[in-house]
């Protein structure tokens, strides 16, 4: 008998948690005690479970493949033509997804009702009454942009390993060891390219033994979120969830497919190669989660070759951020608009700036754009309070501009392989 295949069984466990969540959610909700509590305690305890386990496997994964990655690249010649094309190309995208979540929204107006800002259906204090706003949120602001060029030098590369926000700072340190390993001894420079190798191969395989448990994890992690928000929280702010759909769903569908189809190859195959990678992207909203999982699939599914994966994923995984940039833009504009703000094309195109620069170095953890959120609203003076509207559908969200996020990464290692002339590319698919 076929085995089925593990991507349809995480399709399935996702159907499976949905279902469940609204039913449990209604017939007995978590916060009323009884059997719902002791099940949504079991779906938090799977789902954690496994999402600890793909984080386990996150620092000395991408650290190997970088090293593995940057020394098989050759001479710094190499890494910096890859790494230059690579950067371009993740700027392009991000900046590419800002915009078209600029003009779907200027399109919907999701802060609009009936002609009229939105402030009171929401609750959302008067702007006269929020002068001080900024003062209450831990120094937010566009300063706190430099910080991300600051996390790249690691002062302590082992403290940096286990800090999740400061995953650009061990990439910055695998980059520098794969670079000027090259330039040791015949006898060491070949132990030190084993020993790597040798991790990146440990690593791939611990990945690969997580994955089996992947559709438990799934379930655990979608159950528990249907239950605590349900459906009927999204009717407030339906225009909006749907704002944000539509434009990530142009973004991937339009964008990103066209990029693909500039560089010859096939949107829609890729998809396919990339399919199992956007479910754990999706249950897990976590890009650096999903990397041993994106990296596995571009290898065995897509065919790009190793040396490519494991220099352009990692560093994708922290620089870009198609999907979250997109949100914060969207975010952004919907608060303006809710407040009667009326935005300026100088305000929006600060906006533009402000996410694109925010997207980068953003940690790949759940939320993470929240704060980025309120950086861009200290930018352009918008009160922040309106960060609390996001918080009813950001969970979804976030699981969604994730698995876009994880599809950028894997367009941009593909159109490289490409690029390097690597040939039998999506022949497996």
């Amino acid at each position: 008998m076929t085995k089925l295949a593990l991507h349809w069984q995480i399709f399935i466990a996702i159907f499976l948690a949905i279902t469940l969540g609204i039913l449990m959610g209604q017939v007995s909700p978590p916060e009323a005690g009884g059997f719902g509590a002791q099940f949504y305690a079991v779906c938090d305890f799977f789902g954690s479970l496994f999402l600890r386990a793909l984080k386990m496997v996150v620092v000395p994964l991408v650290l190997a493949s970088i090293i593995v990655g940057v020394y098989g690249l050759g001479s710094g010649e190499h890494v910096g033509r890859l790494g230059g094309k690579t950067l371009l190309f993740y700027m392009l995208s991000s900046f590419l997804a800002i915009i078209v979540g600029l003009m779907v929204v200027n399109i919907t107006q999701p802060g609009i009702i009936d002609g009229e800002p939105a402030r009171e259906q929401l609750n959302l204090s008067s702007p006269d009454a929020l002068d001080g706003a900024l003062d209450k949120v831990s120094g937010k602001g566009v300063g706190d942009i430099t910080d991300v060029f600051l996390r790249m030098i690691p002062t302590n590369v082992v403290d940096a390993a286990g800090d999740s926000n400061q995953l650009l700072a061990v990439i910055i340190f695998g980059v520098l060891f794969g670079i000027f390993m090259t330039k040791a001894a015949p006898a060491g420079r070949e132990t030190l390219a084993n020993f790597w190798q040798g991790v990146f191969d440990t690593m791939m395989h611990i990945t690969m033994f997580v994955m089996k448990f992947s559709p438990i994890g799934v379930f655990g992690l979608v159950a528990k979120t249907i239950m605590m928000t349900g459906l009927q929280s999204f009717v407030p702010l339906l225009v909006f969830f749907a704002t944000v759909v539509i434009a990530l769903g142009l973004h991937v569908f339009v964008t990103l497919a066209a990029l693909l189809k500039l560089a010859g190859l096939s949107p829609l195959r890729h998809f396919q190669a990339m399919f199992p990678a956007m479910l754990t992207a999706f249950s897990t909203a976590s890009s650096s989660a999903t990397l041993p999982v994106s990296m596995d699939c571009l290898q065995k599914r897509a065919g790009v070759s190793n040396k490519t994966t494991s220099f352009v994923l990692p560093l994708g995984a922290t620089v870009n951020m198609d999907g979250t940039a997109l949100y914060e833009c969207v975010a952004a504009m919907f608060i303006a608009q809710a407040y009667g703000l009326d935005l300026t094309l100088a305000n929006q195109f600060t906006i533009v700036m402000v996410a694109l620069l925010t997207s980068v170095g953003v940690a790949g953890i759940p939320s993470a754009s929240l704060v980025a959120i309120a950086v861009i609203l200290g930018a352009i003076g918008l009160p922040l309070e309106g960060i609390g509207l996001l918080l009813v559908t950001d969970r979804i969200l976030d699981m969604l501009r994730t698995s876009v996020n994880v599809f950028s990464d894997s367009c941009c290692a593909i159109i490289m392989a490409k690029l390097e002339g690597e040939k039998n590319l999506l022949s497996n698919t």
